[in-house]
């Protein structure tokens, strides 16, 4: 056997063995998918927990608490149930370390009616002591993106094969700290064009924001008497420095038909300059408390 032939058998046999590992990475994927989804379905908070990443349960469990709703009866009461990958092809499998992301093309479910067009399903999975677990799922809408959706009808893969969202980070995300029930339900919004805004609210809840207009929730809600805000503001790539900027922090009555009261606020008009850091204070008083609580 020549040296040229003996080169393209190993090649073909590291090509082959690597189909090999993919292929048995997506079925272990698929599987650990479908059994999250049956948990969901089923609401069997025993193997939710199973079979979910540490770092997105305590995310979801320090969410839930900061609403004031309960633990873990809430976990399953989402507007819809997870999409099954019954009829959806499996386009992409990318692993790096303990972190996996697998890609699903077809018509997504969500069992909410009317008639599901072809777009992607992005699961991203955790790997805890050897064992595969749910992070999180994306739905990736392709009416947009006309031209992949034929690509992908056509076997077309480069879109997921290129697109750095599509491919597994190495990077497992810290597991938060638990928080205790919040007392007062807050949120802090952030209006941030062409720049990246960090907040951080009574050194527990940390939020980042990048060229958005978003709200959320505050782990830990609010507290009586004093509560800080700090914030770093970073402009993007092309910004001017002269964009408008909001940050804000609302409290979010229980009482009927009360309004949120906006607490904190830091603003700045078109034209004007942010602060690069900053920090500030908020106060719940008993008169405040009142119109939080009945």
């Amino acid at each position: 056997m020549t040296a040229r032939i003996l080169s393209m058998c190993l090649l073909m046999s590291a090509a082959l063995a690597d189909a090999q590992d993919t292929n048995a990475l997506a079925k272990n994927l698929i599987q650990t998918y479908q059994s999250w989804r049956q948990a969901m379905i089923s609401s069997d908070a025993r193997q939710w927990q199973a079979l979910t990443a540490r770092h997105r349960q305590m995310e979801v469990r320090n969410r839930i608490l900061s609403e004031k709703r309960p633990f873990p009866a809430s976990v399953f009461q989402v507007p819809a149930p997870p999409p099954s990958l019954k009829g959806l092809r499996t386009i992409h499998v990318s692993q790096r370390g303990a972190t996996a992301k697998a890609a699903f093309y077809g018509k997504v479910d969500f069992g909410i009616g009317g008639d599901p067009t072809d777009n992607i399903m992005l699961v991203s999975f955790i790997n805890e002591g050897g064992r595969w677990k749910y992070d999180r799922s994306e739905f990736v809408n392709l009416s947009a993106l006309p031209d992949v959706r034929k690509e992908l009808a056509a076997g077309d893969l480069t879109y997921v094969r290129e697109t750095p969202e599509f491919q597994a980070t190495g990077v497992v995300p810290p597991t938060p700290i638990a928080i205790n029930p919040a007392k007062y339900i807050a949120k802090v919004y952030v209006y941030c064009p062409d720049r990246e805004v960090e907040v951080q609210v009574n050194q527990v809840s940390r939020h980042t924001f990048i060229n958005t207009k978003e709200a959320e929730i505050i782990a830990g809600g609010a507290k009586d008497g004093l509560n800080d805000v700090v914030f770093r503001v970073k402009p993007l790539k092309g910004a001017t420095g002269k964009e408008a900027l909001a940050i804000r922090v609302y409290l979010m009555s229980e009482i009927p038909g009360t309004k949120p009261i906006m607490a904190y606020e830091y603003k700045v008009e078109e034209g004007g300059t942010a602060k690069a850091f900053d920090r500030g204070t908020f106060t719940i008083d008993p008169a405040t408390a009142a119109k939080l609580i009945p």
